[in-house]
């Protein structure tokens, strides 16, 4: 039986170490290469995937892994009932145009759910951690603290993509009467609600598993949910890594 609690303590040192050396290229230009989806790819990325990677097969070496980076890791856990899935930096383009608003992802996948996630914004720092049957709890400057989503109010925060805003998005906010929409990059969308910032992330656009599960394992933890448009539980281990659409929200 898995320890979350210490399993979290390791993932979040991971998450830190790999957030100073992404934080060590933050002022360079250090833009290396397209990847097949066209999306950027940094000396950033590759030197935090190699301290998570590394890091997690030394702790944990029975539990497989899928990294955004490394594709040869993209098929290898199909079937297997335990897993970590990482993205060492989501928010890249929130990352070059240095607006803070990046994160490094950490998540423990069991028989398909998202059951343990640590997401830190090294820019901000601001680390969120939670874990099934254990909570959630956010640390920054003033300390560490649990959090929970909130009672939706009458006039709901909604949050959305920084980078991909989607017409499906603005139709889905105008149907549920939200005039309130707050702009934020990378899993900080799920932080937000899971830290009763906010009270709903609508995604309609495509996404892929690492850029959602560990936000998810702490939205799920601090009382919220993530479901597909249709209501069904959103699950990991789908062909390719590709995410439907989903809503996250609190309360």
């Amino acid at each position: 039986m898995v320890d979350y609690a210490a399993m979290v303590i390791v993932l979040e040192r991971l998450a830190r170490e790999a957030g100073a050396a992404i934080m060590a290229h933050y002022d360079l230009e250090c833009r290396l290469d397209d990847k097949h989806d066209a999306s950027p790819l940094t000396a950033a990325d590759l030197a935090a995937d190699k301290i998570i990677c590394a890091g997690l097969h030394k702790v944990f070496p029975e539990i497989g892994l899928v990294t955004e980076e490394q594709s040869d890791t993209h098929e290898g856990v199909h079937g297997i009932d335990r897993y970590f899935l990482i993205d060492p930096l989501d928010g890249t383009k929130e990352f070059l145009s240095k607006n803070g608003q990046f994160t490094v992802n950490i998540a423990l996948i069991e028989n398909g759910v998202a059951v343990a996630g640590v997401v830190f914004a090294p820019a901000l720092n601001r680390m969120f951690q939670g874990a099934k049957g254990l909570g959630a709890s956010e640390t920054d400057d003033a300390g560490t603290r649990p959090i929970h989503v909130r009672a939706a109010p009458q006039n709901r925060i909604a949050v959305a993509s920084r980078s991909h805003r989607s017409p499906e998005t603005d139709a889905f906010l105008v149907q549920e009467n939200i005039t309130h929409c707050v702009s934020a990059g990378s899993s900080l969308k799920f932080c937000l609600v899971a830290a009763g910032e906010a009270d709903i992330y609508p995604r309609f656009g495509p996404t892929m598993e690492w850029d959602t599960a560990a936000g998810q394992a702490v939205l799920e933890a601090a009382g919220g949910k993530v479901l597909t448009p249709e209501g069904a539980a959103f699950l990991y281990g789908k062909t390719g890594h590709r995410n439907g659409n989903f809503v996250a929200s609190g309360a």
